[in-house]
């Protein structure tokens, strides 16, 4: 047979000698096995955008019943801790000293302006301006309080809406009914995990034979460069299959993430990502040819590209405008959004096809990269 041409025979004993090397390699087992359910807990978790019991100080300046009710309403809801105080000054030191992130001052006049429709006007919310999130959430929480409130005060009483001022405020959140920043978070984070598999890993191989001395010896062999080439990248395919489907299991048992989409469409688009990463992580494998510099080189070019520009954890849009064009030769954007419509909306072409189309080019990019730049050289 010659040379140059693919032999399945080869292909598949060099496949097997790659199987038996993740598997003699602990670091690679607990990469792919155990790494990724490990930050599903801590990225689903321990970050967690959701504002729950909020330490608030409230000041009642209004002996009357609706001011009471109104602070009552604050005390029955969940997104807040409430600690009513006697004084202005001392709720405000309290905030200086972060102890309260939020503080909500009842008008002397409420009562009377409220019976004039005009009950709003006489609450001032203050926050922390150091902490932009959660002086969003306060504001926001206390709006929501109050809507709530006068929709509960039009129910009871069958009140017309212009007698309180306000309107009859009625929200419902599509895709995530619960609000539940898990829910959008775990799809992203799993985008951020294959990257690490992907990349990481593959980051190691060639220069793993290169640094052990293997590589002469399967140059010197009838091996070709595409045998070469492909027994690194299936092992590391189906492990980064697995360990999706791994991902997909924690995140739709354990963490009870809701899952609407197709299995098979996921697939696809994890078929394609990994296709970038693996690219990627061989290209740098082997231009460096030493396992600490690629896999260096694979947490800068991969890992914080992904986990600080894939919209994951930073919104896209609230980026400066080349940063925003930067993100678009980041692959785990666009594997991350495409796993967030299939967990949350489920089957949405619009997004999904033109996600799967910039994958694939990307995949052919590295995958095409990583084939100019191996040589049956020594050099």
């Amino acid at each position: 047979m010659p040379k140059n041409r693919t032999s399945p025979r080869r292909l598949w004993a060099l496949c097997r000698k790659e199987t038996y090397q993740i598997l003699r390699d602990p670091s690679s087992i607990l990469m792919a096995f155990v790494m990724p359910v490990v930050l599903l807990f801590v990225m689903g978790y321990a970050v967690n955008l959701d504002a729950n019991r909020v330490r608030i100080g409230v000041l009642v300046n209004d002996p009357g019943v609706p001011a009471q009710r109104w602070v009552q309403a604050l005390s029955e809801s969940s997104a807040f801790e409430v600690h009513q105080g006697t004084s202005r000054a001392v709720l405000m030191a309290q905030l200086a000293q972060t102890q309260l992130r939020g503080v909500i001052v009842v008008d002397s006049h409420f009562s009377t302006q409220w019976a004039q429709g005009q009950g709003g006007s006489a609450i001032q919310v203050l926050t922390d301006g150091a902490e932009p999130n959660t002086a969003n959430f306060v504001s926001a929480y206390a709006q929501g309080v109050w809507a709530q409130w006068q929709s509960r005060l039009l129910q009871d009483r069958a009140m017309d809406a212009a007698a309180l001022g306000g309107l009859d405020i009625r929200q419902r959140a599509w895709f995530n009914p619960s609000t539940v920043s898990r829910n959008y978070l775990v799809p992203g984070s799993i985008s951020i995990v294959m990257t690490i598999i992907g990349a990481l890993l593959t980051s190691l191989v060639v220069a793993r034979e290169w640094e052990r001395g293997t590589m002469e010896a399967l140059l010197a062999t009838p091996v070709t460069r595409l045998e070469l080439l492909l027994s690194k990248v299936i092992p590391y395919y189906v492990l980064g299959m697995l360990a999706m489907l791994i991902c997909l299991g924690v995140a739709v048992g354990i963490m009870q993430v809701p899952f609407r989409g197709s299995v098979w469409v996921l697939m696809i688009h994890s078929t394609l990502f990994l296709g970038s990463a693996l690219g990627l992580g061989l290209f740098l494998s082997s231009v460096f040819r030493n396992q600490f510099n690629a896999a260096q080189a694979a947490l800068t070019a991969a890992f914080l590209p992904a986990l600080m520009l894939s919209g994951v954890i930073y919104e896209i849009a609230s980026m400066p405008v080349l940063l925003q064009w930067l993100t678009h030769l980041i692959p785990a954007r666009y594997f991350a959004n495409a796993l967030q419509t299939l967990f949350q909306a489920g089957w949405v072409g619009a997004l999904l096809l033109p996600d799967a189309l910039f994958l694939a080019l990307l995949a052919a990019f590295w995958l095409g990269l990583t084939v100019l730049n191996t040589r049956r050289t020594l050099d």
